[in-house]
């Protein structure tokens, strides 16, 4: 899309480029609707799993809504890394981050059932495992040949699967056993509710244009919520007028605790998570400028990633990373201005010091959630398999992608099969997603290719 009253088409192709701000300031906060849910999920996610979730007998609500605040205002700050830059530390090229899905299945197993108390190791993997994807970025350029698209459409294709069921599960009522015990777990009327969601955003992306598609999600949670509120009065509030209007965040909150399994899972997830953005970059590039990205820019993303998932983890937040939506957008609306992310992003550094959104976040029925995670994370899924199609299916292939899918679902829904295994890797084990991702890495380095033809 080339609009002359936004720019030329040369200068909206230009990071540089400021568009007039009274188209710039829609621009931006349409980059935060696009993502807005997304990004606020895994704190709701994570914790359900431990157990201080809203409905659980040992909910934390205030904790609860801190965690929802932190990854509001720390997607923003790790999105001002990233636009502005410090160094060699920043694309600056218009990349949205947020709170990443792909560390779910690390997380959860991680935290299951332990409550708060499952918080300081979590928080403590975070961070390190934040430093570690910093460091990564000296050598994401000489690290590629290990990641071909069958092994990374596999990783990626594992998040989603692996992360279904939690979707079914809040579109059932919620997680966890807590909430499968209630009466209306499973009901009809917690149907309704998801359904309407997946209709919603349905409808929203594929018949409408422009704002209102890229922010399909929201729209379809905004009408999920209204069903729930209007239609059967599930939505509570009794909690959110405790909730202060401003709030600043806390260093180390949690505090500090070392857990190997969950350090060693953030550190090896956080090569994923380098691939993501990865393509994430050249995404933009290519969509917005039709350019191949640099390795400056690249390395830069990278190092962003990391320190942006360190001080968040030192903050209470979850790992940061950059979100693949937002490259569609930037493909879409042609606008290549990093300074319109960064309004985006001040936007969302505004309302993540205010806790009395988050506990309005907070409000949203599991139900309602559960339609729009299917949603997400189906997509993540169909990325997988989009990345896969540029797999050429020999044998060889075939063999790599079916031991390691196998391995990796077998090892998440059989937990106890490696129960002789020491704790910390039977955890790891236990994720699905890791011992894929490894499995995947090595058959594909030392198989030799000319067995593909045997």
């Amino acid at each position: 899309m080339t609009d002359s009253s936004i720019g030329t088409a040369e200068q909206l192709r230009d990071p540089n480029y400021t568009p007039p701000l009274a188209q710039a300031i829609p621009l931006g906060i349409q980059h935060v609707m696009a993502m807005f849910a997304s990004n606020v999920t895994p704190a709701i996610i994570v914790a359900g799993a431990a157990g201080f979730g809203f409905g659980a007998p040992g909910a934390d609500i205030p904790t609860l809504n801190y965690m929802i605040q932190m990854s509001i205002l720390f997607a923003g700050i790790a999105t001002l890394i990233q636009t502005i830059g410090m160094g060699p530390v920043g694309a600056r090229l218009p990349i949205v981050q947020g709170t990443s899905f792909a560390f779910l299945p690390v997380m959860i197993p991680a935290v299951a059932g332990l409550g708060v108390s499952g918080l300081p190791g979590l928080m403590t993997g975070v961070m390190i495992g934040g430093v570690f994807h910093f460091f990564l970025g000296f050598v994401v350029g000489k690290i590629r040949f290990a990641l071909p698209p069958l092994v990374t459409g596999l990783i990626v294709l594992m998040i989603g699967l692996l992360l279904i069921k939690v979707g079914i599960e809040y579109a059932a009522g919620g997680a966890g056993s807590f909430n499968m015990s209630k009466p209306t777990w499973g009901s009809g009327q917690n149907w309704i509710m998801a359904f309407t969601v997946i209709v919603v955003t349905l409808v929203v992306k594929f018949f409408f244009k422009g704002f209102m598609s890229a922010a399909a999600v929201l729209i379809g949670l905004i009408a999920g919520y209204l069903v729930a509120h209007f239609g059967f009065g599930v939505v509570d509030y009794s909690k959110v007028g405790f909730a202060a209007n401003f709030g600043v965040p806390m260093p180390f909150k949690f505090g500090f605790e070392i857990n190997w399994a969950i350090v060693i899972g953030m550190c090896l997830m956080a090569f994923v998570s380098t691939v993501e953005t990865v393509g994430d970059v050249s995404g933009i590039t290519k969509g917005g400028a039709d350019r191949e990205a640099t390795d400056e820019e690249i390395a830069g993303a990278t190092f962003a990633d990391g320190l942006g998932t360190a001080i968040a983890g030192a903050f209470g937040a979850l790992p940061n990373t950059s979100f693949s939506q937002n490259v569609g957008l930037i493909a879409m609306t042609g606008i290549m201005s990093r300074h319109v992310v960064t309004i985006g992003a001040i936007f969302l550094v505004l309302c993540g010091l205010s806790p009395k959104i988050a506990a309005y976040v907070n409000t949203i029925p599991y139900p309602v959630l559960g339609g729009g995670v299917i949603v997400m994370f189906g997509m993540v899924a169909a990325a997988g398999i989009n990345m896969l199609s540029e797999v050429i299916w020999n044998k060889r292939n075939m063999v790599i992608f079916a031991v390691a899918l196998t391995l990796g679902l077998g090892m998440q829904q059989v937990p106890d099969a490696m129960k002789f295994l020491p704790d910390t890797a039977k955890m790891l084990m236990s994720t699905g997603l890791l011992p894929a991702a490894i499995i995947a890495i090595v058959l594909n380095l030392i198989l030799p290719q000319d067995a593909a033809e045997g």
